[in-house]
This record gives C-alpha cells, structure tokens and sequence, in this order.
C-alpha cells in the first residue's frame, strides 16, 4: 500500500480533537483516520461525482480496507500556536454590538510534510481511486487547512514512528500518548449494531402511563427512529452530518473508537525553536576520550565495570540532548538521520565504550569511537556534556575531556595507553570485556547459532570472519565469571531477543584492529572485546599527533 503524503501550501493546520471545544486551544496532531477518510468521501462526491446512493463499488471497497486497519503516520516538526479575536454575534447591548473572544488555533508546519500509511492491499482498482481521491483533496481539517496530497512508495516516506499502542507498548522517554478518533471495522460496527438496536427495541415500552396498549403504528414509528439513529454500516458512519449527531445526542459519532497513539513528546511544540548557537569548526576525528571522576575523588565510588551498559545509556542521552541544544541534530552521535530513520551504512556512528584502564573492577574513562567521525557538532556536545550519573551516587559524576584524534594517533601516559592499546590495536586472538549477548534468538543450526550470529556482527562491520568461536566456561574461566554481573538490557531502549551473556574468544588467521564490538546494545558498551594476550600484542607505542587535553587521573 502506498504512502499518502500530505503538504499544506498555507504552511498551517487546523483541527479541533473531537469532544473539545474550540477554545480551549488543542490541535488534533496527527489528522486523525476518522478526518482522514472524511476527507477523502468528500473528495469523491465533490470531485469524483459519486452519486447520492453512496460511492462506487471499488471506492466504497477501498473505504473498507482502510477504515479495517489503524495507520501509521510519519510527522514533521510543528509549532502550536494561535491567535485571539473578538466574533461580533449580530446583537446588541446597551447600545454596542456583542462581541465573544475566540480562539483560532493551529500547528505551524511550514514546509513539513505529514505521511501517512495504511499497511493493506489494494488491487489495481483501488489503488487508481485512491490516487485520484489524493490528487483531488483540497483541505484537512477545517477548510483553511489547504492541503496537496500524493501516492508514494512507503520507503520513500517512513520511517512511521506514531503508531498505536497501549502503555506497555512505550518507545522509551520523550515519547508520549494522544487519542485519536479511528473508525471500528465493518464487522465490529455490525456486531454492535445489531445489539444495540435490539437493546434499544427492547426498552420500547408495549403500555402507555394508564395500562393500555400503545397502537402498533406508534411502536413502529419508535422502532423505525431507532433504526434511523444507527446508520445503515461503517461507511454511513463516516458521511453523518454533525447536526444530525447533536439532534440525536450522540456525544460521539456511531462507529468510532478512541486509539491511543505513541508520539514524541516535542511533535508538536508550544515554543518556538531556539536558535541554534553557532559550532566553532572542527576537522572531523575518529575518537574522543572522557575521564570520569567523582566529586570526592575516591576511584572506589565510581561505576563497576559490570555497569557499563546503564552508563553508556545516561551518557548517550546526554550527548544527544546537548547535540541538539548547541547545533542540531548529530547524526553520528544518534545514528539517525534528520528524519530519525536508521543509517544504511550500520554501526557507523558513536559507541560509548566505558574502560577501566587502571584495572580496579570501576569504570574511569568512556572512549567516543565513531568510525564515520565526529564532526564539529557532535565534538561541541562532548565536550559540553560535563557530568553523568551513577546507581547509589549522592553527586553527580564530572567528565572531563582527556583528548580528541585518530585510533592510530594514542599518546598518553604510558600506563593508559597500554590499557587503551589492548582495544584498539589489531590482534589475533580477542577475548569478551563486556558481556556478549545475541542480538537475535538463539537456535540450533544455521546463522542463527551463537557462531553464526557473530559472524554476521563482524560482517556488517566490515571484519573478517573468525577461524575459532570459543565459549568460555564460567566455572574454570575467571573472566566469565565477572561478566555473569553485566547489565545486560537496556533501560529506555528495546530488550533483547535473549537474555543471556557469553564471554567469547575470538581466533582469527591474520591480526584484526579494534575496536570490536558486537551483538545486542553494542553502541552502549556491551560485546566489547580485547586482546586475549594483552602483553604479546603490544606493538612499539606510536609516535602520533593525538591532542591531549584537561586533566586525566593517574592510572599507576
């Protein structure tokens, strides 16, 4: 089924949510599908010249199909706004003419584009009717709401993040539920037709006040006013008149139900965006270097190393939000793009990889390794980004920036390079750091295996495939036995298929450079590994341009 792609050429939409007033300032965000497919029957019986009986067979099937399914919706960003006049009401008093404040309220989309997606298959004579029901819609909402409307594949469109669900269905924070008035299906709507006519039928009482019988021709017309107050099917629900919903007292029309939708919390924003300060510029780099200390000082109070994915997701949300305030959107620190759909190119963008590079079993440095590069927005939020938090922790922790350049280009002192050169350099033989978990179920044969996973994780970061997947037992290997207490699931981000965490060994045929880092919450700390032989793998320390800078704790 093809996108529907809505552009409003006035740069404005307004709706009022069904059940509120006008006045009290809401927009409908996104168009609701019971105004959508309004919409789209008034199209047809103004443009199209359907006939009074009701549409043609083919639209009326098309009508069908998508009030079966809710749609998904994609959104731009939109500014909620309004303004306030005062509506003469034709009377007088006391000599002037009254007068009511009115609100008229609207979301600013400027050059936005709303898509929307209904995820069902339509044959070649509905696909034709609803291309030309787009082409020929001219408003959305209320009639100032001008809108051009086109068919487009949904690649083209998505991604579709505003979707239904319930409160366990949460995409993490930031996101937040609107209700939205959605047609029922036609089965849904007959079932309880039927049923309520019948309720109604039967409350008709067969007596008047004094005992006698009432007249058949007047329990026909009371049973006839019951029929005529359940339309007919689904698709005269969608074509009631509001004055005959208010005559009847319908407080919400025949056929609909409320859906919860997921949206993001700033969809639609009461402020106006913030101008953006300006980045001084920088020349790209591959990795940067935080040290992380506490206010006391005391290297015990910091994070265990068993805490590394929970630190790495407090860390990435605070780049990110610190991204957006200084310069924009940074696609290398979000691995989104501008309109928050994934990168083609995987595992492209940042991982936040916590290190103990003293050794003491607590974290005290988060190497930033992007292999697309950091750019100038994404260097100004890391080194904006000037505290993070810990589990158990009265303060704050403070990071500061202990250096910025290539993988290639490490010097510092002699101790923190050794302990940084087994992530990075390139080796024969890697060991699990960090718990690996599987990003996909385990099963028994194929690529779905624990070896067969792996491979696929250092293929699609362009590493050769390993000569040798080791497991290593927990109860003779010591390193297994520390990752047994790794956080493993992430907090505000999808669980993984799997909760379990193997310690590997990793064998190649020719020395491979780090860092690796592979299987489910990679990007955040898990499924790092380093050099099986720390000390053989030691090459002469390098004699680079890296820049060192602020103060780094001692790691003697």
């Amino acid at each position: 089924m093809p996108a529907l792609l809505l552009r409003f050429p006035g740069r404005r939409y307004h709706a009022t949510p069904w059940g509120h007033h006008v006045n009290e300032g809401l927009i409908e965000w996104p168009p609701s599908p019971w105004r959508l497919l309004r919409a789209l029957l008034a199209t047809g019986y103004a443009k199209r010249h359907w006939p009074a009986d009701g549409p043609p067979p083919a639209a009326r099937r098309l009508v069908d199909k998508l009030a079966a399914v809710a749609p998904q919706y994609r959104l731009p960003r939109a500014v909620g706004t309004h303004s306030r006049h005062y509506m003469p009401l034709a009377r007088f008093k006391n000599g002037r003419e009254e007068t009511t404040l009115v609100f008229d309220t609207w979301a600013q989309v400027d050059d936005g584009e709303i898509a929307v997606h209904w995820d069902v298959t339509l044959d070649a004579q509905e696909h034709a009717e609803l291309e030309q029901l787009a082409s020929g819609l001219d408003y959305v909402g209320r009639s100032e709401s001008w809108v051009e409307a086109k068919l487009v594949p949904p690649d083209a469109a998505g991604p579709f993040d505003v979707r239904p669900g319930e409160l366990a269905d949460c995409p993490g924070p930031g996101w937040e539920q609107v209700a939205l008035l959605a047609p029922v299906t036609p089965d849904q709507y007959t079932a309880w037709r039927a049923r309520a006519v019948a309720a109604a039928a039967a409350a008709v009482p067969t007596l008047d006040t004094k005992g006698k019988p009432i007249a058949a021709a007047t329990r026909r017309k009371a049973l006839d006013a019951i029929e005529q107050a359940h339309p007919r099917d689904a698709l005269a629900c969608l074509q009631v008149e509001t004055a005959w919903l208010q005559r009847l007292g319908w407080n919400q029309p025949p056929g609909t139900q409320k859906l919860l939708y997921w949206r993001r919390a700033d969809s639609l924003a009461t402020l106006p965006p913030k101008p953006q300060r300006s980045v001084p510029r920088a020349e790209p780099v591959t990795c940067m270097l935080l040290a992380l200390a506490s206010a006391s000082g005391r290297t015990n109070t910091l994070p265990r190393v068993d805490r590394s994915l929970a630190q790495g997701e407090l860390l990435h949300r605070a780049l990110v939000d610190n991204a957006c305030r200084l310069g924009g959107h940074s696609v290398a620190l979000s691995g989104c793009d501008e309109h928050h759909r994934p990168l083609t190119l995987p595992h492209q963008h940042a991982h936040l990889l916590h290190l103990d590079l003293d050794a003491d079993g607590h974290l005290d440095h988060i190497l930033i390794w992007a292999p697309m590069g950091l750019d100038a927005n994404a260097q100004a939020a890391v080194r904006a980004t000037r505290r993070t938090y810990a589990k158990g922790a009265s303060e704050p922790l403070r990071l500061a920036l202990a250096g910025s350049g290539d993988l290639c280009d490490l010097e510092l002192a002699s101790t923190m390079w050794r302990a940084l050169h087994r992530a990075t350099a390139a080796s024969r033989a890697w060991v699990s750091a960090t718990a690996f978990v599987p990003p996909r179920h385990l099963k028994e044969s194929g690529v779905h295996t624990l070896e067969g996973q792996v491979r696929a994780e250092l293929l699609a970061r362009g590493l050769p495939g390993p000569a040798s997947v080791g497991v290593l037992d927990p109860r003779i290997d010591k390193t297994a036995r520390r990752l047994r207490h790794h956080v493993r699931t992430r907090r505000s981000g999808p669980r993984p298929a799997i909760d379990i965490g193997f310690a590997l060994r990793l064998e190649f045929d020719a020395p491979v450079a780090g860092p690796i880092c592979l299987g489910y919450a990679s990007h955040f700390g898990l499924g790092r590994f380093e050099h099986a032989d720390g000390a053989a793998a030691l090459g002469p320390r390098p004699s680079s341009d890296w820049v060192a800078e602020g103060s780094v704790p001692a790691t003697t």
